[in-house]
């Protein structure tokens, strides 16, 4: 049989995918790749230009070729390798892989480090990895999707707490803690729809009045961005040591590809030999962990681009308050729409004025809260925020 007739086949029997793609358009919630050119910070869509409101670009580093030219004058030759070509634990480990996780688990103060290819990947091999059938993985209600799958794929049990709410956490951990082994508390530091900000302070309180809690933090949105050396939420309220488990990325602030874990040592050594995103994926290649490391070095000089991002950030989420800004403590802004036609007429709107942003809709987000999510980067200035906000209350 070809593999038209395969396709056919599922098309016509597997299930009516044409249906589903109608209700979804019916909804408001058909999405669509664009194509579109960048320029640094700018859009293009084929007829004109658009302030990037989308990107995870947060340091603005993308668009920094000055960047990339030292890079490349400083990069050794034997760091231009543009594949690894294999598994870490086949022939794909290299000095750079090394150099990245020892520069890493330096800056943290903690004995060790594990890269993986992606967020995602860390998400999804971890938790399957470490928690077994005698743990419990308590998690908020609006963790990122790669963390809701890593917990499907683990054999523990799981419950959700509803977001941020520390007193249903506590109540939980008094009731569940002493029926398992370990109980893995699982958070963002920095939220990706709303930009709210967690406790740490408090979990990490939390944690040390039970013997058998794992602090898991994810820190993507919040490395690069937040305290005093770019090390994240944990970094800015005192408590990277309390953090079993602490995971970054390197694709938003960083302006390059892949995640990270820092960690104990043999927690290290067991997922090198567990973890199957890790085992069984081509590793990241030494030319983009040198560019990741080359940048990395540099966090703690950019304190400035911070200061003008969290100033940018507070001038927005002001701005908007009613209308969802409220509920932001960082430079992820939410404006909350509702319905998700409504939404994506608004964002269409925007982008005629020259504002590149999105509508996020279900099931990203739940239903009549859809939202147009500004993520701001430390290029933008304060006069372009207030054009945005002009042309969002006009």
């Amino acid at each position: 049989m070809s593999s038209a007739e395969d396709c056919s086949t599922l098309s016509r029997n597997a299930m009516d995918y044409k249906t589903k793609l109608s209700a979804l358009s019916a909804s408001g919630n058909l999405r669509h790749i664009s194509s579109v050119r960048h320029d640094g910070r700018w859009i293009w869509d084929g007829t004109h230009r658009m302030l990037n409101l989308s990107s995870n670009d947060y340091l603005g580093l993308a668009s920094e070729p000055a960047l990339v030219s030292e890079f490349l004058d400083t990069c050794p030759q034997s760091s231009r390798i543009f594949s690894s070509s294999s598994s870490r634990l086949l022939t794909g480990n290299f000095e750079a892989t090394e150099e990245l996780e020892d520069l890493l688990a330096r800056a943290y103060c903690r004995p060790a480090a594990l890269l993986f290819n992606s967020g995602y990947h860390a998400n999804t091999g971890i938790l399957p990895a470490l928690a077994e059938k005698d743990c419990l993985i308590l998690a908020d209600k609006l963790v990122h999707a790669s963390i809701i799958d890593g917990m499907k794929l683990s054999p523990a049990p799981f419950l959700r707490f509803r977001h941020q709410d520390m007193e249903q956490l506590e109540r939980i951990v008094a009731k569940e803690s002493q029926k398992y082994r370990l109980v893995f508390i699982v958070v963002e530091s920095i939220y990706s729809m709303d930009g709210d900000v967690t406790d740490l302070r408090r979990l990490s309180a939390l944690r040390k009045r039970y013997k058998n809690i794992c602090l898991y933090v994810d820190e993507a949105h919040a490395i690069g961005v937040r305290g005093p050396s770019g090390l994240g939420i944990a970094e800015e309220q005192g408590v990277i040591s309390d953090i079993d488990l602490l995971v970054g990325t390197f694709g938003k602030a960083l302006s390059s590809i892949g995640a990270y874990l820092v960690c104990s040592q043999e927690i290290r050594e067991y997922l090198v030999n567990i973890s199957r995103p890790l085992i069984f994926s081509t590793a990241l290649p030494p030319v983009q962990l040198a560019w990741t490391t080359f940048l990395f070095r540099r966090l703690p000089q950019w304190q400035a681009r911070r200061e003008h991002l969290s100033r940018i950030s507070s001038q927005l989420a002001d701005a908007l308050r009613g209308f969802g800004g409220e509920r932001s403590a960082s430079h992820i802004v939410p404006f909350i729409v509702g319905e998700s036609s409504a939404c994506q007429l608004r964002a269409e709107i925007l982008q005629r004025h020259g504002f590149y942003c999105l509508p996020v809709r279900p099931p990203t987000v739940p239903r009549g809260t859809s939202r147009i999510r500004f993520s701001l980067t430390a290029s933008v200035q304060e006069c372009e925020v207030e054009a945005l906000i002009d042309a969002l209350l006009r």
